[in-house]
């Protein structure tokens, strides 16, 4: 699934490609991507209307119109490209957004996950689950205090606190194990249990970790690419996620990978010291070495 550097690189291209263009109509070839309205009045509202705007927050995009925002979120595998209305329509092209000026904005997903939801302005963050996010990472609100505050309550795994999109938005798998192996924080360490220094270390690392992806253009780890159908670049630097078995950078131990809130997790052990009761643990360092 994108995650906040691969959704704000697709908000970011599509800023540049279809602000101020205007909408003559719609297609929607597969209803159940747009939930709110009905297709019906989606095709009906959206003609007419100028884009004057693509914002962001957490996984969502927000497109801005005249009169009401359509909030986009991409899930697994969703992709925006711009073309020319001539162009050959791909497979799994579900949504076509026709500019007057004879060039369309395609929505395709293969594995059809992706949502739609066109609410007015005064409304759209009411949307169920939009409403909800906690802070960005990027924002001054987010630091080892608010880290720390979070985490006194939770006895969950400091990774399952970090994914939960009320607490912090737009963080996913990958760039919380990034995160958690440089910030030396075991992702099975209880969220209660860490200290103030360890939270601190973790909104650096996360802050850190997030501006540099930004700036690479995302992760292209499977099928990502931006609204210029570009990859990212950022895969080239992860530093665990994906390293299952090969040499960590700091100190030459493999990678293991396990399954932490129900999500495969890369660690080394001997870099994030794991707690008693981890799964991720020298065990699994012995089995690994033992194959």
């Amino acid at each position: 699934m994108p995650e906040l550097p691969e959704v704000e690189t697709v908000r970011r291209g599509l800023e540049t490609l279809i602000v101020d263009q205007t909408i003559r109509s719609v297609d929607v070839h597969l209803d159940r991507i747009v939930r709110t309205p009905t297709v019906p009045e989606f095709c009906a509202r959206l003609p007419g209307q100028t884009i004057r705007g693509v914002g962001r927050r957490g996984k969502y995009l927000l497109i801005a119109l005249d009169t009401d925002v359509l909030v986009s979120h991409l899930r697994m595998e969703g992709r925006y490209g711009f073309y020319s209305s001539g162009d050959p329509m791909e497979a799994h092209t579900h949504i076509v957004f026709q500019f007057v000026g004879h060039t369309e904005l395609r929505y395709r997903d293969v594995r059809q996950f992706g949502t739609m939801d066109l609410l007015a302005h005064t409304e759209y963050h009411l949307l169920p689950g939009l409403r909800d996010l906690g802070v960005e990472p990027l924002e001054d609100d987010f630091d080892g205090r608010y880290l720390l505050a979070a985490f006194r309550s939770r006895r969950a795994p400091v990774k399952a606190v970090l994914l939960d999109q009320t607490v912090v938005a737009g963080l996913g798998n990958i760039y919380v194990d990034e995160a958690l192996f440089r910030a030396g924080v075991h992702p099975e360490r209880r969220a209660h249990t860490l200290s103030a220094g360890n939270a601190s270390a973790i909104a650096s690392a996360v802050r850190e970790v997030i501006s540099q992806a930004i700036e690479q253009g995302g992760s292209s780890v499977k099928s990502y690419v931006n609204g210029f159908g570009d990859p990212g670049g950022y895969q080239f630097a992860l530093q665990v996620y994906g390293k299952k078995g090969q040499a960590c950078a700091n100190c030459g131990n493999p990678i293991i990978k396990g399954r932490v809130a129900g999500r495969g997790t890369h660690v080394c052990i001997h870099c994030q010291q794991p707690p008693r009761h981890a799964t991720i643990s020298r065990k699994s360092s012995i089995a690994l070495s033992h194959r």
